[in-house]
């Protein structure tokens, strides 16, 4: 059915989906679970000192309330492979749609600190779900010459909702007079920035009954003509149909009924391939990215930044964070994957070790020296667009095809589980490193950067331009 020299025999390399721009609908829609991935991840950041003087709580329970959140995708990311493969991958945006809308009306009317951090937990379980879905969902519907473009579209839905949620933060900041404890028709500042999230979780459940379900899990469940007609409609008629569905179904039908049991190895526990989608994600959350999402506000008020300018870094550092992901979407299939994340470990390293030598200098009146400031900015948001460009999008790519057919969702859930682990670890440690040493926490972040070098080198293969059926 399929040869190295020649691929698939239906033809599934070259699918041209007759309209294109459906597909794109579609990827469009699935992606609305990384915009709400991106928003709720990052609206927090907005929120972090109306919550430090509203409960009186010191850095390190403050940290434990943001980064409790971590914890639910955690968990949400390792079931959510298993509720896929039962319910469908459509099912499963509409269950995160319902949690991330519970969780935006609770965070905004918490009664207590508890209360607060529980609806977190609730939130970041509908995260973890749909960083597995919409990977694997989009992987699944997109044409083989298309797939890193399309898969791309889930970094670009999370890099425009942490955009977009810097920017209602700043607007809703500037209606209650910079004050983030301001009252604006009854409630806090805070608690509008976390409420809006109700809009675009309503929205991604409305669209999710607008999309077709994953046709690989219709011939896991026999549904082959269903699964046929949505082939037909991403991949277009002049791909043999019959052969693909064939194809589709004798891949799936290599390995056992999926479980837990599939992943596992004889030596290392999990399988070769598990185990290096699990350093992919270990390596895109151990540079740190996310503390220049969860923190950036109050990293920049630390290092003598005034509040609405570090209002103003935050946003920026999000707009570079867009364009870095526009560029990879335009490489992703032109240079592959592996090549990007090579480029964007090197040029996070040197960032990083730039910002290490920035932080080492004592502030000045409350202030870093100027030359200091200026060249810690610029490193700052120079690692951003590294990231962005490279591990931000490809990370999300080679989890989406990397896997064999049977055990992707099942897989990714575990990798992402482990993106989600590391995500945690550090948010959770940030505070108190900082407190103990800013500079010699960034350089913990370089050794990663660097680190991911010779693990990419070494272990992780080039999947541009391949079928899903010929992964594993």
């Amino acid at each position: 059915m399929t040869s190295a020299a020649n691929g698939p025999a239906s033809g599934a390399r070259a699918a041209h989906p007759d309209h294109l721009s459906h597909v794109i609908f579609i990827t469009a829609a699935a992606a609305m679970g990384g915009f709400l991935f991106g928003y709720d991840s990052s609206v927090i950041n907005g929120a972090v000192e109306a919550i430090r003087d509203r409960y009186d709580v010191g850095s390190g329970t403050l940290a434990q309330v943001i980064a409790i959140a971590l914890i639910g995708c955690a968990i949400g990311a390792a079931t959510a492979g298993r509720i896929a493969d039962r319910i469908g991958r459509i099912r499963c945006m509409q269950i995160a749609s319902v949690l991330f809308t519970v969780s935006a009306v609770g965070s905004a009317l918490p009664f207590s600190l508890w209360d607060l951090a529980m609806w977190r937990v609730i939130g970041g379980f509908a995260i973890g779900m749909a960083s597995v879905i919409g990977p694997a969902y989009i992987a699944e519907v997109s044409p083989s010459a298309y797939r890193g473009r399309l898969g791309s579209f889930q970094q670009a839905a999370i890099v425009i909702g942490i955009a977009v949620s810097q920017l209602v933060n700043y607007a809703i900041l500037q209606i209650a007079d910079g004050d983030q404890r301001g009252e604006i028709l009854g409630l806090e500042a805070w608690q509008w920035m976390l409420g809006v999230e109700v809009v675009p979780a309503v929205l991604y459940g409305l669209l999710s009954f607008a999309i077709p379900e994953s046709p690989r899990f219709l011939i896991s469940v026999g549904k082959k003509g269903r699964a046929r007609k949505i082939l037909e409609e991403v991949e277009g008629k002049n791909v043999d149909l019959d052969a693909r569905v064939a194809e589709i179904e004798t891949a799936m039908h290599r390995e056992h009924k999926s479980s837990f049991r599939d992943l596992l190895g004889s030596r290392f526990g999990f399988l070769p391939i598990v185990w290096v989608g699990i350093g992919l994600s270990l390596f895109q959350q151990l540079v740190g990215i996310n503390v220049a999402f969860y923190y950036s506000a109050t990293l920049w008020q630390s290092v003598g930044v005034n509040p609405s300018d570090s209002f103003f870094y935050s946003f920026t550092t999000s707009i570079i964070n867009i364009i870095g992901t526009v560029i990879a979407m335009v490489l992703v299939d032109r240079v592959g994957r592996r090549p990007l994340v090579l480029v964007g470990s090197t040029g996070m390293a040197i960032a990083l070790a730039v910002e290490a030598w920035a932080f080492s200098y004592d502030l000045v009146d409350g202030k870093l020296p100027s030359t200091q400031g200026v060249v810690a900015l610029i490193a700052a948001h120079t690692f951003v667009l590294f990231f962005a460009l490279s591990w931000g999008v490809v990370v999300w790519v080679f989890l989406g095809e990397m896997f064999p057919n049977r055990i992707r969702a099942a897989a990714l859930g575990v990798a992402a589980s482990a993106q989600w682990i590391a995500n945690w670890s550090i948010t959770a440690s940030f505070p108190s490193l900082a407190d103990w040493n800013l500079s010699g926490t960034y350089m913990i972040y370089t050794c990663f950067a660097v680190l991911s070098i010779p693990f990419v080198l070494k272990f992780v293969k080039e999947t541009k331009g391949k079928a899903l059926e010929e992964m594993g």
